[in-house]
């Protein structure tokens, strides 16, 4: 198993400080084809103008995104054209509104999706949409790149938040490629349920599945020792000196997780490392 198709999703033309590189580093290190999706948002929302404004908002908003998109294109296309990659490059609009179908449509054929950190300076609804189009509607595992996070090799140490759910399982299957590489990788359970059906040994039944699988693993137990999940992986991760952690992704409700928090989006928030994820 290994990742031959890799996409990801731009939605400025400013490549310095996009996920472009970082996505490029990834298809070079499994000798990827690279599709880019360079998409131009339409943020018109119908209805909302006066009578007789509508058609006339809707065409300057079409034609920004158009313009947009193309900017977009033409700037992956000449930084792409001075590597050494299988790429291919799409120039595209869609509405706010419909982005995480319109995303899902052209990434559910690739292997895996690296985008950007969806918080921050440059975050936004655009790139939430994204990732939840890629993770719920394309079925793709994501790669998420904290502005400044590299992968120029394969991670060395990686850290496998493990809860026993359906969706860390999947996401566990999904990096096998890149925990196989590792030289050490830890299944970390931060405060295992005392009644739960493998109490007597956290972790040690996705361990052994590792281990047929030629993984170096060990399980370590944690302790909630911080008020969120999301802060004791991260610490942890800082003191493994992780190169990435893989977990799951929205155990529960996004719309639960959207107003109350969860793991994901503190995650997501915080986040200093790649983070793999699946659903």
């Amino acid at each position: 198993m290994t990742y031959k198709s890799v996409f990801t999703v731009l939605t400025k033309p400013k490549l310095d400080s996009s996920v472009l590189p970082q996505a490029a580093d990834v298809a070079r290190l499994f000798e990827a084809h690279l599709e880019v999706l360079c998409l131009g948002i339409d943020t018109s929302q119908g209805g909302y103008y006066f009578a007789g404004a509508n058609a006339v908002i809707l065409q300057e908003t079409l034609s920004r995104a158009s313009a947009e998109a193309k900017a977009v294109d033409e700037a992956v296309r000449d930084w792409l054209d001075r590597t050494d990659l299988h790429w291919s490059s799409d120039a595209a609009m869609a509405q706010s509104g419909d982005l995480g179908r319109f995303v899902a449509g052209h990434g559910r054929f690739s292997d895996l999706a690296i985008l950007p950190q969806p918080y921050g300076e440059d975050g936004g609804f655009d790139q939430e949409a994204v990732i939840e189009g890629a993770l719920f509607g394309a079925q793709v595992p994501v790669l998420v790149m904290p502005e400044g996070a590299e992968l120029r090799s394969m991670p060395k140490r990686i850290a496998v938040a493990w809860n026993e759910s359906a969706e860390a399982l999947r996401t566990v299957r999904a990096a096998l490629p890149l925990l196989m590489a590792a030289e050490r990788v830890a299944v970390v359970v931060v405060d295992p349920p005392v009644h739960g059906p493998n109490r007597s040994d956290p972790g040690g039944l996705l361990s052994q599945y590792l281990a047929r699988h030629g993984v170096k693993v060990e399980i370590d137990i944690l302790s909630r020792s911080l008020p969120r999940v999301s802060d004791v992986l991260s610490r942890y991760c800082t003191d493994m000196g992780a190169d990435l952690l893989v977990m799951g992704a929205y155990g529960h409700s996004r719309f639960r997780e959207a107003i109350f928090g969860g793991a994901t989006r503190e995650m997501l928030e915080s986040a200093q490392l790649p983070v793999f994820m699946a659903h």
